[in-house]
């Protein structure tokens, strides 16, 4: 049986670790680069999320991409935009980063803990660029062959 649990890291975050500045709303707030250990070879495309944990709106979606090839390593500063042309037309959703990545940023003086989180799925989803993280998922249902998730905190 296929390992469904995906494995990845993202630089310069440690799990349960610090986010580093440059990948924060504080910093240059670029996506950071993801290295995927496990991948299946029956991935077709990646779905990406990022998640604050510690929102008074649980799971607040800070950023949602989908649809972008599947491979074993994602380049950090992914474009705002919601079609990524770089990325063989992946497509940006709506959440805290509309049509873009939305780096951790918390109200001065607290801390808040982050999830990524990676989906490996057998197809392509094509949705619209104004879909949100929940539609994107639920579209995804059946067809999610691998996740995993890397958290970490800021401030």
């Amino acid at each position: 049986m296929e390992n469904n649990n995906l494995e990845f890291e993202c630089n310069g975050i440690r799990d349960k670790g610090k986010f580093p500045l440059e990948n924060t709303g504080r910093g240059k707030d670029i996506s950071p680069e993801f290295i995927i250990k496990n991948l299946s070879p029956d991935a077709v495309t990646l779905i990406i999320t990022l998640e604050d944990f510690s929102h008074p709106v649980k799971k607040f979606t800070h950023w949602v991409i989908w649809d972008i090839p599947a491979t074993d390593k994602i380049a950090e500063a992914i474009p705002s935009g919601k079609k990524i042309p770089s990325m063989e037309g992946a497509t940006q959703g709506i959440g805290y980063g509309f049509h873009r990545y939305a780096g951790p940023k918390p109200p001065k003086g607290t801390s808040h803990t982050y999830c990524f989180t990676v989906y490996a799925l057998d197809c392509r989803l094509n949705l619209k660029p104004f879909s949100t993280k929940r539609k994107v998922l639920r579209n995804a249902a059946g067809h999610i062959i691998q996740q995993g998730s890397v958290c970490g905190y800021y401030e």
